[in-house]
């Protein structure tokens, strides 16, 4: 069945990096988009990074340009978000999910904690 490990997230202060890494299987990684998405607190998912794995187009959130980056190995079926000067605000549960950049995702991991706090 389709699965999503995450890991990578922890705790850093304001204007340190994080590597987050998506371990997937159950499917054939390009055939789709994988997407990094967020919730903080109180607030709804939202996309923060997609990759087309097949042609490794992306998308970010406006939130997200300049300072995070999504990769894809398809030979180690690992999907990265490489994070970086982060912010308070920044701070959610990251998951990783199959779907379409921009639209509906319908496979989810379980998500790994980003805190960023001084």
């Amino acid at each position: 069945q389709v699965q999503f490990v995450e890991s990578g997230g922890g705790l850093v202060q304001p204007g340190e990096s994080l590597t987050l890494s998506c371990v997937a299987s159950g499917f054939t990684l390009e055939d789709y988009a994988i997407g990094w998405l967020r919730q903080a607190p109180g607030g709804k998912r939202e996309e923060v990074a997609c990759i087309s794995v097949r042609d490794g187009m992306t998308f970010y959130d406006d939130s997200a340009k300049g300072r995070f980056t999504i990769t894809g190995d398809n030979a180690k079926r690992t999907i990265y978000l490489q994070m970086d000067s982060l912010k308070p605000e920044d701070t959610a549960l990251y998951y990783c999910a199959r779907g379409s950049c921009g639209g509906v995702y319908t496979y989810w991991g379980q998500g790994t904690q980003v805190t960023v706090s001084s």
